[in-house]
């Protein structure tokens, strides 16, 4: 999952940052509203993460701006103003959830992750597909009594693919919203990782839950689905 954080608070936009890559999230980060807006408009994020006091364009001027263009990525708004009045512009503004600062990292990370189950209607922190369940909140895969080790890199790449279960994901979209870069990567980076993945989750030749699309991508679903 690939997070925008926008905050002018160096230390705290470490912090964050820090806590987020060690939780598997790939991160962008910008300490000025006019960075974070071009970043926003030019690259797809599952989560935007966004101060409201920021130097030359406040978080609320960027909210509302998303929300013009018809951007529906998930905002959530961080910020010390934390009367009920203040809250409600944030919300009437177009966030989709306010946090008040100063915060728990633990909080941070389970109300990014609340808010991806909704951007991909999933209601619940368990993924199943076939025989195949993921716990998003404590990061364990298994397939029918089988518990699956997988690395970081590998579980997120899974759970990209099953909170988008059944649909097409290009090697693009997966690189963008996997990786910590958005140079389009390298399509042979992604398919030696579904490689990787697929061995693991096959193994005792289980039926493969990983579809290829040729020329296109990757879905997750049942067998010969």
């Amino acid at each position: 999952m690939r997070c925008l954080l926008i905050e002018d608070y160096t230390p705290l936009r470490h912090n964050v940052e820090e806590y987020l890559r060690e939780e598997g999230y790939a991160v962008d980060s910008s300490a000025t509203g006019d960075e974070g807006l071009w970043y926003a408009r030019n690259h797809p994020y599952d989560v935007i993460i966004l101060d409201i006091m920021l130097p030359e364009i406040d978080g609320l001027t960027i909210l509302r701006k998303l929300r013009e263009l018809q951007d529906k990525t998930a905002v959530l708004v961080v910020s010390s103003r934390d009367s009920v009045s203040q809250r409600i512009e944030g919300l009437d503004a177009g966030a989709d959830d306010y946090l008040v600062k100063p915060f728990d990292l633990a909080e941070l990370v389970a109300r990014i992750r609340a808010l991806s189950r909704r951007s991909y209607g999933n209601e619940s922190s368990i993924l199943k597909i076939a025989d195949l369940k993921i716990d998003c909140v404590h990061k364990k895969v298994t397939r029918g009594k089988t518990e699956i080790d997988l690395t970081r890199r590998e579980y997120h790449l899974l759970e990209y693919l099953a909170q988008r279960a059944g649909e097409p994901v290009s090697r693009t979209d997966i690189w963008e919203h996997v990786y910590e870069d958005h140079t389009g990567g390298s399509s042979n980076a992604v398919d030696v990782y579904i490689g990787y993945l697929r061995k693991k989750l096959n193994d005792g030749d289980k039926p493969d839950l990983i579809h290829t699309r040729r020329g296109y991508g990757y879905a997750l679903g049942p067998p010969n689905s």
